[in-house]
Protein backbone atom coordinates (compact mmCIF):
# COMPACT_ATOMS: atom_id res chain seq x y z
CA UNK A 1 0.00 0.00 0.00
CA UNK A 2 1.11 3.42 -0.55
CA UNK A 3 0.92 4.51 3.25
CA UNK A 4 1.11 8.28 3.05
CA UNK A 5 -1.67 8.22 0.65
CA UNK A 6 -3.38 6.09 2.54
CA UNK A 7 -2.89 7.95 5.80
CA UNK A 8 -4.84 11.05 4.02
CA UNK A 9 -7.37 9.49 2.99
CA UNK A 10 -8.42 7.45 6.81
CA UNK A 11 -8.22 10.92 8.47
CA UNK A 12 -10.77 12.30 5.97
CA UNK A 13 -12.95 8.93 6.20
CA UNK A 14 -12.67 9.97 9.84
CA UNK A 15 -13.07 13.74 9.46
CA UNK A 16 -16.48 12.60 7.43
CA UNK A 17 -17.59 10.00 10.46
CA UNK A 18 -17.51 7.39 7.43
CA UNK A 19 -15.94 4.21 9.34
CA UNK A 20 -15.65 1.63 6.43
CA UNK A 21 -15.98 2.30 2.72
CA UNK A 22 -15.28 0.07 -0.13
CA UNK A 23 -12.83 1.54 -3.08
CA UNK A 24 -14.62 -0.05 -6.75
CA UNK A 25 -12.77 2.30 -9.08
CA UNK A 26 -9.41 0.06 -10.63
CA UNK A 27 -8.03 3.88 -11.17
CA UNK A 28 -8.60 4.74 -7.16
CA UNK A 29 -7.57 1.14 -6.04
CA UNK A 30 -4.02 1.48 -8.62
CA UNK A 31 -3.27 4.83 -6.50
CA UNK A 32 -3.57 3.41 -3.15
CA UNK A 33 -1.85 -0.30 -4.08
CA UNK A 34 -0.11 0.40 -7.40
CA UNK A 35 -1.39 -2.34 -8.72
CA UNK A 36 -3.71 -1.84 -11.85
CA UNK A 37 -6.43 -4.00 -12.14
CA UNK A 38 -8.98 -3.98 -14.54
CA UNK A 39 -12.09 -6.41 -13.48
CA UNK A 40 -14.27 -6.02 -16.55
CA UNK A 41 -17.78 -6.64 -15.81
CA UNK A 42 -16.58 -8.62 -12.57
CA UNK A 43 -16.26 -7.25 -8.83
CA UNK A 44 -13.72 -5.44 -7.40
CA UNK A 45 -13.42 -3.97 -4.19
CA UNK A 46 -10.47 -2.36 -1.41
CA UNK A 47 -12.58 -2.18 2.05
CA UNK A 48 -10.73 0.12 4.23
CA UNK A 49 -11.84 0.93 7.32
CA UNK A 50 -10.83 2.94 10.77
CA UNK A 51 -10.31 -0.20 13.05
CA UNK A 52 -7.16 -1.53 9.89
CA UNK A 53 -8.74 -3.96 9.12
CA UNK A 54 -8.16 -3.09 5.34
CA UNK A 55 -8.96 -6.15 2.83
CA UNK A 56 -9.43 -6.67 -1.24
CA UNK A 57 -11.36 -8.81 -2.54
CA UNK A 58 -10.73 -9.79 -6.15
CA UNK A 59 -11.78 -12.66 -8.87
CA UNK A 60 -9.28 -15.61 -8.57
CA UNK A 61 -9.12 -14.80 -12.52
CA UNK A 62 -6.41 -11.95 -11.47
CA UNK A 63 -2.98 -12.33 -10.25
CA UNK A 64 -1.39 -9.60 -8.68
CA UNK A 65 2.43 -9.21 -9.47
CA UNK A 66 3.57 -8.42 -5.54
CA UNK A 67 2.13 -8.50 -2.17
CA UNK A 68 0.47 -4.87 -1.58
CA UNK A 69 0.40 -5.25 2.30
CA UNK A 70 -3.37 -5.90 2.75
CA UNK A 71 -4.97 -9.06 2.78
CA UNK A 72 -6.63 -10.52 -0.37
CA UNK A 73 -9.45 -12.39 -0.24
CA UNK A 74 -10.00 -14.24 -3.89
CA UNK A 75 -13.63 -15.61 -5.17
CA UNK A 76 -14.39 -17.10 -8.51
CA UNK A 77 -17.25 -17.03 -11.04
CA UNK A 78 -19.17 -19.43 -9.38
CA UNK A 79 -19.38 -17.51 -5.93
CA UNK A 80 -21.48 -13.99 -4.94
CA UNK A 81 -18.81 -11.97 -4.35
CA UNK A 82 -21.22 -9.41 -2.83
CA UNK A 83 -22.33 -11.87 -0.25
CA UNK A 84 -18.25 -12.57 0.62
CA UNK A 85 -18.07 -8.97 0.90
CA UNK A 86 -20.72 -8.35 3.52
CA UNK A 87 -19.25 -11.05 5.79
CA UNK A 88 -16.28 -8.46 6.43
CA UNK A 89 -18.21 -5.30 6.88
CA UNK A 90 -19.61 -3.63 10.30
CA UNK A 91 -23.55 -4.14 9.39
CA UNK A 92 -23.96 -1.74 12.42
CA UNK A 93 -22.34 0.94 11.24
CA UNK A 94 -22.14 3.72 7.46
CA UNK A 95 -20.69 2.23 4.53
CA UNK A 96 -19.18 4.53 2.19
CA UNK A 97 -19.52 3.64 -1.46
CA UNK A 98 -17.71 4.70 -5.15
CA UNK A 99 -19.83 6.87 -6.98
CA UNK A 100 -19.82 4.33 -10.03
CA UNK A 101 -19.80 1.36 -8.36
CA UNK A 102 -22.48 -0.75 -10.76
CA UNK A 103 -26.07 -0.75 -9.30
CA UNK A 104 -26.45 -4.28 -9.54
CA UNK A 105 -23.62 -4.32 -6.83
CA UNK A 106 -24.97 -2.08 -4.68
CA UNK A 107 -27.97 -2.84 -4.84
CA UNK A 108 -26.54 -6.45 -3.80
CA UNK A 109 -25.06 -5.22 -0.78
CA UNK A 110 -28.18 -2.88 0.73
CA UNK A 111 -30.20 -6.33 0.39
CA UNK A 112 -28.01 -7.71 2.71
CA UNK A 113 -28.14 -5.14 4.99
CA UNK A 114 -24.59 -4.69 4.75
CA UNK A 115 -24.56 -1.32 6.72
CA UNK A 116 -26.58 1.15 8.42
CA UNK A 117 -26.10 3.96 6.31
CA UNK A 118 -24.78 3.57 2.49
CA UNK A 119 -22.99 7.14 1.65
CA UNK A 120 -20.71 8.25 -1.70
CA UNK A 121 -17.41 8.54 -0.40
CA UNK A 122 -15.77 8.80 -3.71
CA UNK A 123 -14.81 12.59 -3.04
CA UNK A 124 -12.52 11.58 -0.47
CA UNK A 125 -10.67 9.54 -3.21
CA UNK A 126 -10.83 12.47 -5.60
CA UNK A 127 -9.35 15.38 -3.41
CA UNK A 128 -6.86 13.26 -2.15
CA UNK A 129 -5.81 12.41 -5.95
CA UNK A 130 -6.01 16.43 -6.48
CA UNK A 131 -3.00 17.21 -5.21
CA UNK A 132 0.12 14.86 -6.43
CA UNK A 133 2.89 14.16 -4.40
CA UNK A 134 6.80 14.18 -5.53
CA UNK A 135 6.17 10.73 -7.23
CA UNK A 136 3.54 11.62 -9.28
CA UNK A 137 4.51 14.95 -9.82
CA UNK A 138 7.33 13.69 -11.94
CA UNK A 139 5.17 11.07 -13.47
CA UNK A 140 3.22 13.76 -14.84
CA UNK A 141 6.34 15.98 -15.85
CA UNK A 142 8.00 12.99 -17.64
CA UNK A 143 4.23 12.29 -19.36
CA UNK A 144 4.31 16.07 -20.58
CA UNK A 145 7.62 15.98 -21.77
CA UNK A 146 7.10 13.08 -24.48
CA UNK A 147 3.80 14.74 -25.40
CA UNK A 148 5.61 18.18 -26.31
CA UNK A 149 8.71 15.73 -28.53
CA UNK A 150 5.66 13.84 -30.23
CA UNK A 151 3.30 16.66 -31.16
CA UNK A 152 6.97 18.17 -32.66
CA UNK A 153 6.93 15.18 -34.79
CA UNK A 154 3.51 15.20 -35.34
CA UNK A 155 3.62 18.39 -36.97
CA UNK A 156 6.64 17.78 -39.10
CA UNK A 157 4.24 15.42 -41.23
CA UNK A 158 1.41 17.71 -41.62
CA UNK A 159 3.06 18.56 -45.26
CA UNK A 160 2.14 15.41 -46.24
CA UNK A 161 -1.89 16.18 -46.29
CA UNK A 162 -2.80 12.99 -44.81
CA UNK A 163 -6.33 12.52 -43.04
CA UNK A 164 -7.51 13.55 -39.63
CA UNK A 165 -7.65 9.53 -38.94
CA UNK A 166 -4.09 8.69 -40.58
CA UNK A 167 -2.20 11.68 -38.46
CA UNK A 168 -4.22 10.02 -35.50
CA UNK A 169 -2.60 6.68 -36.16
CA UNK A 170 0.82 8.03 -36.87
CA UNK A 171 0.32 9.59 -33.61
CA UNK A 172 0.03 6.21 -31.93
CA UNK A 173 3.07 5.09 -33.57
CA UNK A 174 5.48 7.96 -32.03
CA UNK A 175 3.77 7.64 -28.38
CA UNK A 176 5.21 4.14 -29.12
CA UNK A 177 8.79 5.15 -30.33
CA UNK A 178 8.99 7.45 -27.33
CA UNK A 179 8.12 4.96 -24.86
CA UNK A 180 4.65 6.02 -23.82
CA UNK A 181 1.89 3.48 -23.91
CA UNK A 182 -0.25 4.77 -25.70
CA UNK A 183 -3.14 8.01 -25.61
CA UNK A 184 -4.46 8.91 -22.31
CA UNK A 185 -7.92 10.00 -25.30
CA UNK A 186 -8.94 9.65 -28.21
CA UNK A 187 -6.60 12.56 -30.40
CA UNK A 188 -8.69 15.34 -31.78
CA UNK A 189 -7.67 16.38 -34.42
CA UNK A 190 -9.64 18.69 -36.42
CA UNK A 191 -8.96 20.52 -39.79
CA UNK A 192 -10.76 23.84 -40.80
CA UNK A 193 -14.20 23.61 -39.73
CA UNK A 194 -14.05 20.53 -38.12
CA UNK A 195 -11.77 22.74 -35.41
CA UNK A 196 -15.56 24.98 -34.88
CA UNK A 197 -16.42 21.19 -32.48
CA UNK A 198 -14.09 20.97 -29.98
CA UNK A 199 -15.22 17.47 -29.19
CA UNK A 200 -15.01 16.94 -33.44
CA UNK A 201 -14.49 13.31 -34.23
CA UNK A 202 -11.87 12.75 -36.66
CA UNK A 203 -12.72 11.35 -39.79
CA UNK A 204 -11.32 11.43 -43.40
CA UNK A 205 -11.20 15.30 -43.61
CA UNK A 206 -7.84 16.61 -45.77
CA UNK A 207 -6.15 19.84 -44.76
CA UNK A 208 -6.98 22.58 -47.40
CA UNK A 209 -4.36 25.71 -47.67
CA UNK A 210 -6.03 28.36 -45.18
CA UNK A 211 -6.82 25.91 -42.62
CA UNK A 212 -6.19 26.06 -38.91
CA UNK A 213 -5.43 22.87 -37.71
CA UNK A 214 -6.24 22.21 -34.16
CA UNK A 215 -4.61 19.14 -32.68
CA UNK A 216 -5.25 18.03 -28.87
CA UNK A 217 -3.51 14.99 -28.47
CA UNK A 218 -2.29 13.35 -25.00
CA UNK A 219 -0.26 10.08 -24.00
CA UNK A 220 -0.03 7.55 -20.48
CA UNK A 221 3.49 7.34 -19.35
CA UNK A 222 3.68 5.00 -16.53
CA UNK A 223 0.20 4.91 -15.82
CA UNK A 224 -0.32 9.08 -15.47
CA UNK A 225 -1.64 11.38 -18.31
CA UNK A 226 -0.78 14.39 -20.25
CA UNK A 227 -3.18 16.60 -22.42
CA UNK A 228 -2.33 19.57 -24.61
CA UNK A 229 -3.73 21.45 -27.33
CA UNK A 230 -2.08 23.42 -30.71
CA UNK A 231 -3.27 25.26 -33.38
CA UNK A 232 -1.11 25.66 -36.36
CA UNK A 233 -1.87 26.99 -39.91
CA UNK A 234 -1.66 25.12 -43.47
CA UNK A 235 0.16 27.62 -45.87
CA UNK A 236 -1.33 31.04 -44.85
CA UNK A 237 -3.84 32.32 -42.06
CA UNK A 238 -5.93 35.05 -42.68
CA UNK A 239 -6.66 37.97 -41.01
CA UNK A 240 -9.24 36.94 -38.64
CA UNK A 241 -7.90 33.72 -38.01
CA UNK A 242 -4.50 35.65 -36.74
CA UNK A 243 -6.89 37.92 -34.80
CA UNK A 244 -8.62 35.12 -33.11
CA UNK A 245 -5.66 33.22 -32.73
CA UNK A 246 -4.09 35.91 -30.91
CA UNK A 247 -6.87 36.56 -28.50
CA UNK A 248 -6.94 32.79 -27.20
CA UNK A 249 -2.93 32.94 -26.69
CA UNK A 250 -3.09 36.00 -24.52
CA UNK A 251 -6.23 34.55 -22.96
CA UNK A 252 -4.09 31.45 -22.33
CA UNK A 253 -0.99 33.48 -20.99
CA UNK A 254 -2.84 35.68 -18.42
CA UNK A 255 -5.08 32.37 -16.83
CA UNK A 256 -1.48 30.40 -16.87
CA UNK A 257 -0.11 33.89 -14.92
CA UNK A 258 -3.00 33.63 -12.35
CA UNK A 259 -2.27 30.76 -10.98
CA UNK A 260 -1.29 30.34 -7.62
CA UNK A 261 -2.30 29.11 -4.15
CA UNK A 262 -5.37 30.54 -3.13
CA UNK A 263 -6.82 31.39 -6.09
CA UNK A 264 -10.18 30.06 -7.07
CA UNK A 265 -10.71 28.05 -9.96
CA UNK A 266 -13.43 29.97 -10.91
CA UNK A 267 -11.33 32.51 -10.72
CA UNK A 268 -9.17 31.39 -13.28
CA UNK A 269 -11.58 30.84 -15.71
CA UNK A 270 -12.84 34.45 -15.45
CA UNK A 271 -9.28 35.54 -16.59
CA UNK A 272 -9.79 33.81 -19.59
CA UNK A 273 -13.08 34.22 -20.32
CA UNK A 274 -13.06 38.19 -19.26
CA UNK A 275 -10.70 38.73 -21.97
CA UNK A 276 -12.19 36.72 -24.55
CA UNK A 277 -15.49 37.98 -23.96
CA UNK A 278 -13.77 41.63 -24.02
CA UNK A 279 -12.69 40.88 -27.34
CA UNK A 280 -16.29 40.44 -28.87
CA UNK A 281 -15.90 36.56 -28.74
CA UNK A 282 -17.30 35.68 -25.80
CA UNK A 283 -20.38 33.29 -27.17
CA UNK A 284 -17.80 31.32 -29.36
CA UNK A 285 -15.82 30.28 -25.95
CA UNK A 286 -18.41 27.29 -25.39
CA UNK A 287 -16.29 25.08 -22.39
CA UNK A 288 -15.05 25.59 -19.57
CA UNK A 289 -11.10 27.01 -19.18
CA UNK A 290 -9.74 23.45 -18.14
CA UNK A 291 -9.65 20.11 -16.30
CA UNK A 292 -7.77 18.18 -13.75
CA UNK A 293 -5.47 15.37 -15.08
CA UNK A 294 -3.62 12.55 -13.69
CA UNK A 295 -4.50 8.73 -13.66
CA UNK A 296 -6.81 9.52 -16.32
CA UNK A 297 -7.39 12.49 -18.01
CA UNK A 298 -10.44 13.91 -16.70
CA UNK A 299 -10.04 13.73 -12.68
CA UNK A 300 -11.93 15.12 -10.56
CA UNK A 301 -12.18 18.95 -10.30
CA UNK A 302 -12.31 21.49 -13.17
CA UNK A 303 -11.39 24.92 -13.93
CA UNK A 304 -15.09 26.65 -14.55
CA UNK A 305 -17.16 29.27 -13.60
CA UNK A 306 -19.10 27.36 -10.71
CA UNK A 307 -16.38 25.92 -9.30
CA UNK A 308 -14.96 27.95 -5.91
CA UNK A 309 -12.79 25.60 -4.85
CA UNK A 310 -9.27 26.91 -3.72
CA UNK A 311 -5.95 25.61 -5.98
CA UNK A 312 -3.62 23.84 -3.86
CA UNK A 313 0.24 23.02 -4.44
CA UNK A 314 0.77 19.70 -5.99
CA UNK A 315 -2.51 20.41 -8.17
CA UNK A 316 -2.43 19.54 -11.99
CA UNK A 317 -4.96 21.07 -14.50
CA UNK A 318 -5.32 22.28 -18.03
CA UNK A 319 -5.94 25.75 -19.34
CA UNK A 320 -7.41 25.92 -22.44
CA UNK A 321 -9.08 28.79 -23.48
CA UNK A 322 -10.89 28.40 -27.26
CA UNK A 323 -12.86 30.29 -29.74
CA UNK A 324 -15.03 28.32 -32.04
CA UNK A 325 -16.33 29.84 -35.20
CA UNK A 326 -18.61 27.54 -36.19
CA UNK A 327 -18.22 27.28 -40.46
CA UNK A 328 -15.73 28.82 -40.28
CA UNK A 329 -12.69 27.25 -37.84
CA UNK A 330 -11.51 26.93 -34.42
CA UNK A 331 -8.47 27.71 -32.02
CA UNK A 332 -7.78 25.97 -29.03
CA UNK A 333 -4.52 26.46 -27.02
CA UNK A 334 -3.76 24.27 -24.50
CA UNK A 335 -1.21 23.65 -21.56
CA UNK A 336 -1.01 21.81 -18.15
CA UNK A 337 -0.07 23.45 -15.12
CA UNK A 338 1.06 22.49 -11.78
CA UNK A 339 0.57 24.65 -8.62
CA UNK A 340 3.86 25.05 -6.88
CA UNK A 341 3.77 26.62 -2.82
CA UNK A 342 4.82 30.04 -4.71
CA UNK A 343 2.90 30.13 -8.14
CA UNK A 344 2.95 27.72 -10.76
CA UNK A 345 5.04 25.44 -13.19
CA UNK A 346 3.51 25.38 -16.83
CA UNK A 347 4.89 21.13 -17.82
CA UNK A 348 4.51 22.08 -21.82
CA UNK A 349 7.07 23.76 -23.59
CA UNK A 350 6.05 23.33 -27.14
CA UNK A 351 6.17 26.06 -29.14
CA UNK A 352 2.24 27.99 -29.18
CA UNK A 353 3.17 31.28 -30.99
CA UNK A 354 1.67 31.86 -34.43
CA UNK A 355 2.89 28.71 -36.82
CA UNK A 356 2.46 28.46 -40.46
CA UNK A 357 3.00 24.84 -41.48
CA UNK A 358 4.36 25.20 -45.31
Amino acid sequence: MKQARLDTVMREMANRNIPQMLVSDPAAIFYLTGQWIHPGERMIALLLNLAQKHRLFVNELFSLQEDIGVPITRFNDMQDPIEIVSGYVDKQKPIGIDKNWPSRFLLRLMELKSGSKFINSSIILDRSRMCKDFEEIELMREASSINDVAIGKLITLLPEKYSESRYSQLLLGIYEDLGAQGCSFNPNISFGANGADPHHKTGNSLVKEGDSIVMDIGCKKDSYCSDMTRTVFYKYATDQAIKVFNIVLEANKRALDSVKPGVKFCDIDAVARNYIEAAGYGKYFIHRTGHCIGLEAHDFGDVSSINTDEVKPGMIFSIEPGIYLPGEFGVRIEDLVLVTEKGCEVLNHYNKELTIVE
